[in-house]
């Protein structure tokens, strides 16, 4: 049970995911979303949304992984936290023209 953050913070992060992917962007810092134009919102959305979700569920895995195994929760978080910021930088260059 010393994995329950994990859970957690996954649960929330993966909710998170879903709402923008479903084009409400309002919980992505007003900084990363200010260059945004009003017609690209869907497509930010789905694009920062999908690497949040593959980050949040990737944490749940390893929280369902550690009652087997704790040393697999680093196979499983690592990759998908780089494929998951990859997602998210490819929607910030591409629809906000840069991190910031």
């Amino acid at each position: 049970m010393e994995y329950i953050v994990l859970l957690i913070l996954g649960v929330f992060i993966s909710v998170m995911g879903i709402v923008n992917i479903k084009g409400n962007i309002s919980t992505i810092h007003s900084y990363n979303r200010r260059k945004v134009k009003e017609e690209d919102i869907p497509k930010y959305g789905k694009a920062v949304g999908t690497g949040t979700l593959i980050i949040g569920v990737s944490l749940v895995l390893g929280f369902i992984v550690s009652f087997w195994s704790e040393e697999m929760i680093a196979y499983i978080t690592h990759p998908a936290v780089v494929v998951g910021l990859g997602f998210m930088l490819y929607g910030q260059f591409k629809y906000n023209k840069g991190i910031f």
